[in-house]
Protein backbone atom coordinates (compact mmCIF):
# COMPACT_ATOMS: atom_id res chain seq x y z
CA UNK A 1 0.00 0.00 0.00
CA UNK A 2 1.53 3.47 -0.83
CA UNK A 3 1.85 5.42 2.05
CA UNK A 4 0.72 9.29 1.59
CA UNK A 5 0.30 12.32 3.66
CA UNK A 6 -2.50 11.81 6.30
CA UNK A 7 -5.76 13.84 5.76
CA UNK A 8 -4.95 14.37 2.08
CA UNK A 9 -6.59 13.37 -0.76
CA UNK A 10 -5.00 10.47 -2.85
CA UNK A 11 -6.01 10.71 -6.59
CA UNK A 12 -4.43 10.40 -10.31
CA UNK A 13 -4.23 13.92 -12.25
CA UNK A 14 -3.51 14.24 -16.12
CA UNK A 15 -0.41 15.76 -16.72
CA UNK A 16 1.27 15.85 -20.74
CA UNK A 17 1.12 13.83 -23.30
CA UNK A 18 -1.27 11.62 -21.79
CA UNK A 19 0.98 10.36 -18.82
CA UNK A 20 -1.33 10.63 -15.23
CA UNK A 21 -0.17 11.70 -12.11
CA UNK A 22 -0.67 10.36 -8.46
CA UNK A 23 -1.08 13.19 -6.12
CA UNK A 24 -2.02 13.81 -2.44
CA UNK A 25 -4.42 17.46 -2.20
CA UNK A 26 -5.33 19.09 0.75
CA UNK A 27 -6.35 22.27 2.36
CA UNK A 28 -7.79 25.08 0.60
CA UNK A 29 -7.07 28.66 -0.31
CA UNK A 30 -4.92 29.80 -2.65
CA UNK A 31 -2.61 27.16 -4.79
CA UNK A 32 0.72 25.91 -4.02
CA UNK A 33 2.26 23.02 -5.29
CA UNK A 34 5.20 20.94 -3.94
CA UNK A 35 7.67 18.96 -5.81
CA UNK A 36 10.01 15.81 -4.52
CA UNK A 37 13.22 14.58 -4.99
CA UNK A 38 15.68 11.38 -5.19
CA UNK A 39 15.47 8.79 -3.96
CA UNK A 40 11.88 9.75 -2.29
CA UNK A 41 7.96 10.36 -3.24
CA UNK A 42 5.65 13.36 -2.80
CA UNK A 43 5.52 11.76 0.79
CA UNK A 44 8.96 13.93 1.77
CA UNK A 45 6.61 16.99 2.06
CA UNK A 46 4.08 15.45 4.69
CA UNK A 47 5.55 17.69 7.81
CA UNK A 48 4.97 20.63 5.26
CA UNK A 49 2.09 20.03 3.43
CA UNK A 50 0.08 19.47 6.55
CA UNK A 51 0.97 22.75 7.81
CA UNK A 52 0.93 25.27 4.90
CA UNK A 53 -2.87 23.38 4.44
CA UNK A 54 -4.28 25.69 7.17
CA UNK A 55 -3.82 28.47 4.66
CA UNK A 56 -3.31 26.81 1.30
CA UNK A 57 -4.91 23.95 -1.06
CA UNK A 58 -1.28 21.85 -1.26
CA UNK A 59 -0.97 19.60 -3.72
CA UNK A 60 1.87 17.28 -3.50
CA UNK A 61 2.51 14.88 -6.46
CA UNK A 62 4.89 12.37 -7.77
CA UNK A 63 6.89 13.12 -10.86
CA UNK A 64 6.43 11.10 -14.05
CA UNK A 65 8.65 8.03 -13.00
CA UNK A 66 8.13 8.44 -9.34
CA UNK A 67 6.35 7.02 -6.80
CA UNK A 68 2.55 6.08 -7.89
CA UNK A 69 2.47 8.32 -11.47
CA UNK A 70 3.08 6.58 -14.49
CA UNK A 71 6.69 5.79 -16.30
CA UNK A 72 6.39 6.36 -19.52
CA UNK A 73 8.94 4.57 -22.08
CA UNK A 74 11.42 7.00 -22.64
CA UNK A 75 10.96 6.19 -26.33
CA UNK A 76 13.14 9.93 -27.07
CA UNK A 77 15.19 12.44 -25.00
CA UNK A 78 11.79 14.53 -24.32
CA UNK A 79 9.57 12.37 -22.38
CA UNK A 80 12.27 12.40 -19.63
CA UNK A 81 12.83 16.19 -20.26
CA UNK A 82 12.99 18.97 -17.32
CA UNK A 83 10.28 21.00 -19.60
CA UNK A 84 7.95 17.69 -20.54
CA UNK A 85 8.18 17.09 -16.21
CA UNK A 86 7.32 21.03 -16.05
CA UNK A 87 4.39 20.74 -18.16
CA UNK A 88 2.98 17.35 -16.26
CA UNK A 89 2.89 19.48 -13.22
CA UNK A 90 0.98 22.72 -15.21
CA UNK A 91 -1.85 20.16 -16.73
CA UNK A 92 -2.12 18.70 -13.36
CA UNK A 93 -3.09 22.30 -11.45
CA UNK A 94 -4.70 23.41 -14.30
CA UNK A 95 -6.88 20.19 -13.93
CA UNK A 96 -7.70 21.37 -10.54
CA UNK A 97 -9.21 24.41 -11.43
CA UNK A 98 -5.53 26.36 -10.63
CA UNK A 99 -4.21 28.32 -13.80
CA UNK A 100 -2.28 30.16 -11.23
CA UNK A 101 0.08 28.90 -8.62
CA UNK A 102 3.29 28.70 -6.25
CA UNK A 103 5.71 26.00 -6.98
CA UNK A 104 8.03 25.07 -4.58
CA UNK A 105 10.56 21.22 -5.19
CA UNK A 106 13.42 19.68 -4.12
CA UNK A 107 16.24 18.24 -5.90
CA UNK A 108 14.99 16.80 -8.73
CA UNK A 109 11.95 18.36 -8.39
CA UNK A 110 13.68 21.91 -8.14
CA UNK A 111 15.23 21.59 -11.06
CA UNK A 112 11.71 20.48 -12.72
CA UNK A 113 10.25 23.80 -11.02
CA UNK A 114 13.04 26.14 -12.18
CA UNK A 115 11.99 25.15 -15.45
CA UNK A 116 8.56 25.58 -15.34
CA UNK A 117 9.33 28.61 -13.96
CA UNK A 118 11.41 29.94 -16.94
CA UNK A 119 8.76 28.33 -19.36
CA UNK A 120 5.59 29.36 -17.81
CA UNK A 121 6.35 33.02 -16.17
CA UNK A 122 2.32 33.73 -16.40
CA UNK A 123 1.77 30.52 -14.48
CA UNK A 124 3.85 30.46 -11.63
CA UNK A 125 3.53 33.25 -9.00
CA UNK A 126 6.28 32.50 -6.77
CA UNK A 127 9.02 29.58 -7.14
CA UNK A 128 11.00 28.07 -3.95
CA UNK A 129 14.13 25.65 -4.73
CA UNK A 130 15.97 23.58 -2.16
CA UNK A 131 19.16 22.17 -2.80
CA UNK A 132 20.10 22.49 -6.44
CA UNK A 133 21.96 24.78 -8.92
CA UNK A 134 20.48 24.80 -12.06
CA UNK A 135 21.50 21.80 -14.77
CA UNK A 136 23.68 23.88 -16.84
CA UNK A 137 25.23 25.00 -13.60
CA UNK A 138 25.55 22.15 -11.76
CA UNK A 139 27.76 20.43 -14.24
CA UNK A 140 30.03 23.35 -14.62
CA UNK A 141 30.45 23.20 -10.68
CA UNK A 142 31.26 19.44 -10.83
CA UNK A 143 35.48 19.37 -10.94
CA UNK A 144 37.90 17.03 -9.97
CA UNK A 145 37.91 15.01 -6.51
CA UNK A 146 34.87 17.21 -5.43
CA UNK A 147 32.86 15.85 -7.94
CA UNK A 148 32.61 12.36 -6.28
CA UNK A 149 29.74 13.48 -4.32
CA UNK A 150 27.91 13.61 -7.37
CA UNK A 151 28.97 10.11 -8.66
CA UNK A 152 25.34 8.70 -9.13
CA UNK A 153 25.18 11.62 -11.69
CA UNK A 154 27.43 10.81 -14.10
CA UNK A 155 26.74 6.79 -13.68
CA UNK A 156 23.05 7.53 -14.80
CA UNK A 157 24.32 9.51 -17.49
CA UNK A 158 25.41 6.65 -19.51
CA UNK A 159 24.10 4.96 -22.31
CA UNK A 160 21.09 2.78 -21.46
CA UNK A 161 21.79 -0.43 -20.49
CA UNK A 162 24.30 -0.58 -17.81
CA UNK A 163 23.28 2.04 -15.20
CA UNK A 164 20.13 0.17 -15.19
CA UNK A 165 21.30 -3.36 -14.47
CA UNK A 166 24.04 -2.11 -11.92
CA UNK A 167 20.97 -0.23 -10.02
CA UNK A 168 18.38 -2.60 -10.34
CA UNK A 169 21.06 -5.36 -9.10
CA UNK A 170 21.21 -3.52 -5.94
CA UNK A 171 18.45 -0.99 -5.22
CA UNK A 172 18.25 -1.04 -1.07
CA UNK A 173 21.50 -0.94 -1.27
CA UNK A 174 21.63 2.04 -4.10
CA UNK A 175 19.02 3.90 -3.51
CA UNK A 176 19.63 3.61 0.75
CA UNK A 177 23.16 4.92 0.31
CA UNK A 178 21.69 8.27 -0.30
CA UNK A 179 18.66 8.42 2.08
CA UNK A 180 21.62 7.68 4.68
CA UNK A 181 24.77 10.16 3.31
CA UNK A 182 22.52 12.71 2.51
CA UNK A 183 20.55 13.09 5.72
CA UNK A 184 22.10 14.84 8.80
CA UNK A 185 19.79 13.00 11.05
CA UNK A 186 18.88 10.56 9.61
CA UNK A 187 16.03 9.57 12.72
CA UNK A 188 14.07 12.28 11.15
CA UNK A 189 13.10 10.05 8.30
CA UNK A 190 10.89 6.85 10.23
CA UNK A 191 11.47 3.29 8.81
CA UNK A 192 7.81 2.89 7.52
CA UNK A 193 9.07 6.03 5.08
CA UNK A 194 12.29 4.96 4.51
CA UNK A 195 10.99 1.17 3.46
CA UNK A 196 8.41 3.08 1.10
CA UNK A 197 11.10 5.04 -0.67
CA UNK A 198 13.09 2.19 -1.14
CA UNK A 199 10.10 0.12 -2.34
CA UNK A 200 9.11 3.17 -4.91
CA UNK A 201 12.74 3.49 -6.47
CA UNK A 202 13.01 0.15 -6.89
CA UNK A 203 9.93 -0.31 -8.76
CA UNK A 204 11.38 2.69 -11.06
CA UNK A 205 15.15 2.23 -11.84
CA UNK A 206 14.55 2.83 -15.83
CA UNK A 207 12.23 5.34 -15.20
CA UNK A 208 14.54 7.48 -12.78
CA UNK A 209 17.35 6.92 -15.50
CA UNK A 210 15.82 8.40 -17.70
CA UNK A 211 15.51 11.36 -16.06
CA UNK A 212 18.90 11.64 -14.80
CA UNK A 213 20.03 11.11 -18.22
CA UNK A 214 18.00 13.74 -19.48
CA UNK A 215 20.02 16.56 -17.31
CA UNK A 216 23.14 15.39 -18.64
CA UNK A 217 21.56 15.95 -22.56
CA UNK A 218 18.12 17.67 -23.67
CA UNK A 219 18.23 19.34 -20.04
CA UNK A 220 21.55 21.22 -20.67
CA UNK A 221 20.39 22.28 -24.07
CA UNK A 222 17.56 23.41 -22.73
CA UNK A 223 19.26 25.71 -20.00
CA UNK A 224 22.13 26.94 -22.33
CA UNK A 225 19.11 27.95 -24.57
CA UNK A 226 17.68 29.96 -22.19
CA UNK A 227 20.97 31.00 -20.81
CA UNK A 228 21.84 32.60 -24.22
CA UNK A 229 18.58 34.70 -24.68
CA UNK A 230 19.09 36.15 -21.71
CA UNK A 231 16.60 34.38 -19.74
CA UNK A 232 15.42 34.75 -16.11
CA UNK A 233 12.79 34.22 -13.59
CA UNK A 234 10.25 36.86 -13.62
CA UNK A 235 8.71 35.81 -10.20
CA UNK A 236 9.88 36.22 -6.15
CA UNK A 237 12.45 33.31 -5.80
CA UNK A 238 13.42 31.74 -2.96
CA UNK A 239 16.52 29.14 -2.66
CA UNK A 240 17.36 27.52 0.40
CA UNK A 241 19.94 24.69 -0.02
CA UNK A 242 23.34 23.63 2.63
CA UNK A 243 26.71 25.38 1.85
CA UNK A 244 27.24 23.57 -1.31
CA UNK A 245 29.30 26.60 -2.24
CA UNK A 246 32.31 26.88 0.44
CA UNK A 247 32.18 22.57 0.06
CA UNK A 248 32.36 22.75 -3.94
CA UNK A 249 33.92 26.07 -4.31
CA UNK A 250 31.60 27.98 -6.52
CA UNK A 251 29.61 31.32 -5.70
CA UNK A 252 26.26 29.93 -5.32
CA UNK A 253 24.39 33.22 -4.46
CA UNK A 254 26.04 34.51 -7.04
CA UNK A 255 24.81 31.67 -9.57
CA UNK A 256 20.84 32.26 -8.82
CA UNK A 257 21.61 35.38 -9.09
CA UNK A 258 22.25 35.33 -12.47
CA UNK A 259 18.78 33.33 -12.85
CA UNK A 260 16.55 35.67 -9.97
CA UNK A 261 16.60 38.99 -9.81
CA UNK A 262 14.10 38.86 -7.15
CA UNK A 263 16.05 36.24 -4.88
CA UNK A 264 16.37 35.47 -1.26
CA UNK A 265 19.37 33.05 -1.07
CA UNK A 266 19.16 31.14 2.28
CA UNK A 267 21.84 28.71 3.87
CA UNK A 268 20.73 25.74 6.36
CA UNK A 269 21.68 24.03 8.76
CA UNK A 270 20.24 20.99 7.89
CA UNK A 271 20.52 18.04 5.96
CA UNK A 272 19.67 17.18 1.98
CA UNK A 273 16.40 16.12 3.04
CA UNK A 274 15.73 19.58 4.47
CA UNK A 275 11.63 19.04 4.43
CA UNK A 276 12.11 16.27 7.08
CA UNK A 277 14.70 17.53 9.06
CA UNK A 278 13.56 20.92 9.63
CA UNK A 279 10.07 20.82 8.35
CA UNK A 280 9.46 24.08 10.45
CA UNK A 281 11.96 26.06 8.96
CA UNK A 282 11.07 25.13 5.73
CA UNK A 283 7.27 25.79 6.18
CA UNK A 284 8.30 29.09 7.50
CA UNK A 285 10.68 30.07 4.51
CA UNK A 286 7.76 28.84 2.22
CA UNK A 287 5.33 31.11 3.92
CA UNK A 288 7.50 34.22 3.59
CA UNK A 289 7.85 33.57 -0.15
CA UNK A 290 4.65 33.48 -0.86
CA UNK A 291 3.85 37.07 1.28
CA UNK A 292 6.52 38.61 -1.09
Amino acid sequence: MTLTIPGFDHIRLPGADGVELAAAVGGSGSPVVLLHGFPQTHLMWRHVAEWLADEHTVICPDLRGYGASDKPAATDPDVYAKRTMAADVVTLAAALGHERFALVGHDRGALVAFRAGLDHPETITHLGILDIVPTLDMWNVLHGASAAVGYHLFLMAQPPGLPEAMIAGSADAFFGSFLDAWANDPTTMPEDVRAEYLRASAAAVTSIVADYRASAGIDVMHDQADLDAGSQLAMPVTVVQQDWGAQLGYDAAGVWKAWAPDLDHRLTRAGHFMAEEAPDEIAATIRGLLAR
